[in-house]
Order: structure tokens, then sequence, then C-alpha cells
């Protein structure tokens, strides 16, 4: 009796801590269709908070056995702290406000926190099919959501055109951007593990997701999937047949899509970049792209200013770059700084003809902020915890790719600090280690991937249709 009563406390709390992750998942996933529903605003906030509470309550009541499972906690978790380190050395070097400090640590790192929540989670079944069911589901709602702004709403007339195609990132200033970058990883996803499914059922929802891309003009999404592709195929080479099958597939897929940009009017807009003048040592888009690196070392007042930057939020990551400037009533008065470079790296943005073109060729994208912001150590601690999760987490070629497309959208604008994208490209990460771990430890698992039936669509659009009246 007393065994039981045990067994049934440990589920209970186990039933509660991944009630909480799907929770937390929630606050950063849904927030602007909360705010829509008359949430009040802070909601979109409350992920800054839910998840480091989240991320140290599972640490605390983690009751997990398995040796590899506690080496990984622990290799992440020390990486985590020798990152947080270095934010502190560079805003004391700097004079950075502590809160400074400690919202951009959450803006690069709270899907880490994140992730290590769920692996502090005992493997077990039930519960996993769960978190997969849920986060397939949030990957098909925001598609759906597009989908019913683009041809129910025709929100593309109206001011702003496609990037009012925002799945569920309604209201967000590069919501069309955000959800199309969940859409494309949820379809790469779906397509390579959803193998109980047949071929052309997955290529149907594959379809989908690149449509609503397309629909979105978010362009850069399919350019960093692509270069993403090509990296995961050079990892390829020690195994030449699987190799040649990634290059084979690449190579159709890449004419594929260059015919179909040139004689598919839909795909038109991917010709903006096809303008070779800009490009080059002394092109405008060079010129542009590199400003940050030219800018920073201008400011440089320390010989450790190389190794620590110039202070977390002071040049060009999302809190320097945007937060101080749209949250400075609320951030300020609780010490939050702010320094030059980075209004002198707006101003370069300002004076090139192409600042306003496309955020391809913006200066303020993710891995110049991290090495503007905490130098030359803070840029290789940031890489050794993504290090950490290649080697440990990333148990095949779909959760190696999706770090790929991280990396690569690092190079374009300030999407490794998205945090409904970061959470869900780990959620996906955390799902493939775990369905490895639970066929590991011999557990049956149902696939639980079936698309949703004609019926729950129209359920769900005449919902979408409550939800936009506001819009």
């Amino acid at each position: 009796m007393n065994t039981e009563t045990a067994t049934q406390r440990k589920k209970k709390g186990y039933i509660q801590l991944s009630g909480l992750v799907l929770l937390t998942f929630s606050s950063a996933f849904y927030p602007r269709v909360l705010t829509l529903l008359k949430f009040p605003s802070i909601i979109n906030l409350a992920h800054l908070a839910l998840v480091p509470w989240l991320c140290i309550f599972a640490l605390s009541k983690t009751r997990v056995k398995n040796n590899k499972q506690i080496a990984i906690i622990q290799e992440l978790l020390i990486a985590l702290c020798i990152f947080l380190g270095i934010n502190l050395a560079s805003g004391l070097l700097n004079n950075a406000g502590i809160i400074n400090v400690f919202v951009n640590f959450l803006l690069l790192c709270e899907h880490f926190l994140f992730l290590l929540a769920i692996i502090s989670i005992p493997i077990i079944p039930e519960r996993f099919i769960r978190f997969r069911a849920f986060i397939i589901a949030a990957g098909f709602i925001n598609t759906l959501f597009a989908y019913v702004q683009r041809y129910v709403l025709n929100l593309h007339l109206r001011e702003g055109l496609e990037d009012n195609i925002k799945g569920v990132f309604i209201g967000q200033g590069a919501g069309h951007v955000v959800g199309a970058s969940v859409a494309l990883s949820f379809g790469v996803y779906y397509f390579f593990a959803a193998k109980s499914l047949p071929l052309w059922m997955r290529g149907i929802v594959l379809f989908a997701t690149f449509w609503h891309m397309n629909m979105a003009d978010a362009k850069q999404v399919l350019l960093v999937f692509l270069v993403a592709g090509v990296l995961l195929l050079l990892t390829k080479f020690k195994n030449i047949g699987q190799a040649l099958k990634y290059l084979i597939g690449a190579v159709v897929l890449g004419y594929a899509i260059y015919w179909a940009i040139y004689n598919v009017p839909a795909l038109g807009g991917f010709l903006t970049w096809a303008r070779p003048e800009i490009y080059g040592p002394q092109g405008e888009a060079t010129l542009l792209k590199t400003a940050t690196f030219r800018v920073v070392p201008t400011f440089y007042t320390s010989v450790l200013n190389p190794f620590l930057g110039l202070g977390p939020g002071h040049t060009v990551t999302r809190l320097g770059g945007w937060m101080l400037d749209v949250y400075g009533n609320l951030l300020l008065p609780l010490g939050a700084t702010i320094h030059p470079a980075t209004g002198a790296i707006w101003g370069e943005v300002g004076k090139s003809w192409l600042g306003d073109q496309s955020s391809m060729f913006s200066p303020l994208f993710g891995w110049a902020g991290i090495w503007g912001d905490l130098g030359w150590l803070g840029l290789g601690s940031f890489l050794y915890i993504w290090f950490v999760v290649w080697n440990r987490l990333c148990v095949d070629d779909i959760s190696k790719f999706l770090v790929l497309s991280v990396f690569v959208f690092g190079l374009i604008f300030s999407q490794m600090e998205e945090p409904s994208y970061m959470l869900y490209v780990v959620s996906l990460i955390a799902i493939q280690w775990q369905e490895r771990q639970c066929k590991k430890l011999g557990f049956h698992l149902e696939q639980n991937t079936k698309l949703p039936s004609p019926r729950s669509l129209k359920k769900w659009i005449k919902r979408l249709l409550l939800i936009s009246e506001n819009v």
C-alpha cells in the first residue's frame, strides 16, 4: 500500500511538471493570440519569468536516475553558467546595468533553460507522446492561422500586404518571418519524422508549410533552410553513400527552386536579391551587412573590450537593438543602460539605401550582436553551449539540420533571440532525443502524428475566424 501511494505521488508530481512544461511553452508561443482574447499585454513577457522558474523547479524536483541523462544535464548547466559569468564580467567592465546582464542572458539562453527543464524529466512514454502531440499541434495551428489570414480574411490586401500573414504571431513586428520559420521547421520535421504516414501525405504537409512561407513573403527562411541543408551535407562526407544521396537531392531541389523563381509568378519576390552589383567587397549590401564590425571597435576603451565586448545590450543584440527602445519605460527605471554604439550602427542603416529593403542586408544580426556585446569570449562560450546540444542531444539529421538553420538565421537577423521560434526548435530537438531514449529503454511508442480530420479542420477554422475578428 505504501509503495503504491509513493508511486502515485511520483506520477502526480511528474504530471504536474510535464503540464508546467506545456504551459510555459504556450506562454511564449501563443501570447499574441491571447492578447487578442483580451489577456493583458504583460502576457507577452511572461515567458521571461516562467522559463527560468520552470528550469529551477525542474532541476530541484528531478528524479532522473540515468547516468547519461544526468551527465548531459550537468554539462549543459555548466556551459550556461560559463556564459552567464561572461555576461557578468562584460557588464562589470562596461558599467552595464544588472538588468542588462540578466535580460540579455535570458534572450539568448531561455530556450536552453527550457531544454534543460525537459531533459530533467524522467523518460515516461505516455508523457513523451503527449508532449510530441502538443508540439505537432502547435505547428499545424500556426500554419492553419496563416491560411485563414490569407484565403479567408484576405489580410494580404490590407496595409502591410504579405507581412500580415503571421500565423499565430499576430501583431508582432516580424511575425511573418517568425511564423514562416516555425512553419518550415515543423514541415521538415514532420516530413522526415512521421514515417508511419505515406510519403504523399507528409509531402502535402511540407508543401503547405512551404506555401505558408511564400504567402508571408519570408524569402530569407527558404534561403536559410537551403544553406543549412548544404552545411548538413558537408557533415556527411565521411560517408560517401549518404553524401551522394544528399548531394543528388540538393542539386535536384536547388535546380527546381531556381527554375520556379524565374518561371512561377507567385515566387517572383525572390528576385529581390538577384542584383550582383550590390555584392562584392565594395558592394552596398556587403558594406551595410558588415557595419557592426567596423563601428564597434571605434568605441573600445580597454584592452579587454575585444574579449568581453561593449557590454550586454550595448550593441545590436535584441536587447540593445530593439527592446531598450520599445520597453524603455519599463527597463530604464530598473537600471538598464544604453550605449552610443547602438545608435551609431542604426545610423549606418539609415544612411544606406538598402537599409529598409530586406532584413537580409541588416547589420543587426545575432552573431554580430553577441560579438559586439560580449566579445570573443562571449561568442566562444555561446558556441560551447551549442556544441553541448549538438554533441549530446542531436541524435539524428533532423536535429542537426534544425541547429544549423538556427546558426544560419543568426547571420541574417535576430532570430536566435526570438523566443517562440527558438522554443519550438529546441522542443523538436527534445522530441527526437526523448524518442531515441524511449526506444533504448525498450518502450513501444505510438506515432501519433496523423493529419487532422476535415471535421477538426472545420472546427479550428471557425475558432480562428472568431479570434481574428479583432485583427
